[in-house]
């Protein structure tokens, strides 16, 4: 295989022709991830009974994994930092296969508990350096749709992962399901260490106290803020509604059984869809992109808000906007941090997956609230008026989310913290970069 080693501003990277096959193994890793990471969802009622606990106790092990990962994120990905990016993806999936084993052996809930929360640890910087890897394995104006084929594996695990571990789980026990899982994350290994390029890291140098330190500098960027802002608002809004989106379709449909089961394979379906227009547009138009998706979240919201019971076309084809805007808006977002700080492309992603997290439980914990209080009818609204907002700073956010690729470029001087990156280096996710690929 002929391939040129070159450097980018994101890292050092091999094209060659063959630049798809690394893709698709980040894609698999992906997938995997995903799939355990919502596994006790799927499982809950056999890890109740398995455990000897009670089912809140299992809903534990999702929100502990979510606040670990979102706090880990930022400090593990620095002290990572200096280590090259390909060892860094595949020690975190090595951790998921021994995690996935260990629960599968567990005596207790206190040794799953345990398992679960190490593998927190490495889903954070897992997610932090999984965009900025694709982008550097990416043709030259490709970025976001080489991000969009690693994020078909977040998609196809909500539509496929999950459900079969799940009936895996309810035919031979959620001990094998776990064995699975772990067999499936050996397998990702042994692929991503056969495929996958070396890319080194951008911060070969310093202590770890020097990398944390670049974290403040980070935080002080208006345009990796507002990517943030838009990050939180728009997931609060989305997981507001959708922790219930089977309540809801249920409620607004009539429908329930195999239908419900096809209606949000339709989403998952309709997101698999959603992810390569992404990629495809955010590599042209990134401000019409982030905001497409975040207002295909609010309309769709909306929509479900104003349903009238019964209107089972109606709601399908929420259901269906929902899951393409929403499944494809993080290739957006995760463009636009590799566009603000390309230059700290690891820590800026681990300050977006701390957003994303916070958006997760912020809409959970909404959601169970107006549930609790028997408001089921409330949370399209209500997520859709935070999306609504976020969809808002897409369009006022005009650094972060140019108008088009050619204008990803900032000003020097313009951000404290992409002053410093001046205009080397103005088209990463563009047409263009320094060295003019």
């Amino acid at each position: 295989m002929d391939e040129v080693r070159r450097r980018s501003p994101l890292g050092r990277y091999r094209a060659g022709a063959s630049s798809q096959v690394p893709l698709v193994a980040l894609a698999t890793a992906a997938f995997v991830y995903v799939t355990a990471e919502t596994l006790p969802i799927g499982l809950l009622p056999q890890l109740a009974k398995g455990l000897h606990v009670h089912e809140g106790a299992i809903g534990l092990l999702v929100t502990v994994y979510a606040a670990a990962a979102g706090l880990s994120a930022i400090p593990i990905t620095a002290w990572a930092s200096h280590l090259p990016r390909r060892r860094v993806v595949i020690g975190a999936v090595a951790v998921l296969a021994c995690s996935q084993l260990v629960m599968a052996v567990a005596p207790d809930y206190a040794v799953v508990m345990a398992a679960r929360v190490v593998c927190a640890f490495a889903h954070g910087v897992f997610w932090s350096v999984l965009a900025p890897m694709a982008a550097t394995l990416a043709p030259p104006g490709r970025a976001g749709r080489a991000t969009a084929v690693v994020f078909t594996g977040n998609s196809l695990a909500l539509v496929l992962g999950t459900p079969l571990a799940t009936a895996l789980g309810d035919l031979a026990g959620w001990r094998v399901a776990c064995v699975v899982v772990g067999a499936a994350a050996i397998a990702s290994v042994a692929a991503l260490s056969a495929v996958l390029p070396t890319v080194e890291a951008d911060a070969a140098d310093g202590n770890l106290r020097a990398r944390m330190a670049a974290v403040p500098a980070s935080l002080r960027s208006r345009s990796l803020f507002a990517v943030c802002a838009v990050t939180v608002l728009v997931v609060i809004g989305h997981f507001t509604a959708y922790t219930y989106i089977a309540a809801l379709v249920r409620r607004d449909a009539g429908l329930s059984g195999v239908i419900l089961s096809a209606v949000l394979l339709g989403y998952g379906l309709a997101g698999v869809g959603g992810l390569g227009l992404a990629g495809w547009a955010t590599d042209r138009r990134p401000r019409v992109a982030a905001a497409a998706c975040a207002l295909a979240v609010t309309a769709a919201l909306g929509a479900l808000a104003t349903v009238a019971p019964g209107s089972t076309v109606l709601t399908v084809a929420a259901v269906a906007v929902w899951g393409g805007g929403f499944t494809a808006l993080p290739v957006c977002l995760q463009a636009a941090v590799l566009r603000v700080a390309p230059q700290g492309a690891d820590t800026a992603s681990a300050l977006y997956v701390v957003a994303f997290q916070i958006g997760i439980g912020g809409g959970a914990l909404a959601g169970s609230l107006l549930v609790d209080a028997g408001h089921l009818a409330a949370l399209p609204a209500t997520g859709m008026a935070s999306a609504a907002v976020g969809a808002a700073v897409v369009l006022a956010a005009r650094r972060a989310f140019p108008r088009s690729a050619r204008h990803s470029g900032a000003p020097p001087g313009d951000d404290p913290a992409t002053a410093r990156i001046g205009d080397a280096t103005p088209y990463v996710l563009g047409h263009r970069t320094a060295q003019g690929l």
